[in-house]
């Protein structure tokens, strides 16, 4: 029996990579996972660690090569390579672009092409906006087909009390859900 194929996309809240690789860890086991990384993720060292060193650790879990660039991933959508796609992290400049169709990136090309066949994409947002100007964007997606969302909150209300962050622990759980077509509920936490 084949395994359901999911892309693992990446952008850049470099400070919850380690957590999001960790979170993604179970999936492995069930799901034939393929790696992709924005560009800004793919090349920049930070102080949260090396390009290099989250590049290692995406491969390591999917087992193959990342893509990184718009010719790599397009296919996704003509060839029908994925079942579902997740966006962990998702940035408020992915959420943008993502809520006005603009695919300039690996990922937001990805989100685009498996959107061509229908197929859901899971959010698992970190933005120390999401309750300001990334809200209308949340918003938007929320209310789109074929959207679904790993269940956020505020991450710390009183030093930034616009901040909201995926629940990355349940990603497994809302992938289970968004195959079948559901929101895991409560979105909110």
């Amino acid at each position: 029996m084949n395994k359901p194929r999911i892309g693992i996309a990446m952008t850049g809240s470099f400070c919850t990579l380690t957590t999001v690789l960790d979170a993604l860890r179970p999936l492995a086991e069930h799901y034939d996972l393929f790696p992709i990384m924005s560009p800004i993720v793919y090349e920049t060292n930070t102080r949260f660690g090396t390009a290099a060193h989250f590049r290692e650790r995406l491969m390591g879990l999917c087992g193959k090569e990342i893509w990184h660039t718009i010719p790599q991933v397009e296919p996704i959508g003509p060839k029908n390579l994925l079942d579902a796609l997740i966006v962990a992290p998702c940035t408020a400049n992915t959420l943008a672009k993502l809520a006005l169709g603009i695919a300039d990136t690996a990922v937001t090309m990805a989100v685009k092409s498996t959107l061509r066949n229908h197929k859901p994409i899971l959010l698992a947002i970190s933005t120390n906006d999401a309750l300001s100007g990334a809200a209308k964007n949340i918003g938007a997606l929320q209310a789109a087909r074929n959207y679904y969302f790993v269940p956020y909150g505020q991450d710390d209300p009183m030093a930034k009390p616009r901040s909201c962050i995926a629940d990355f622990s349940k990603i497994p759980e809302a992938l289970e859900f968004a195959l079948k077509g559901k929101q895991l509920q409560p979105i909110l936490i």
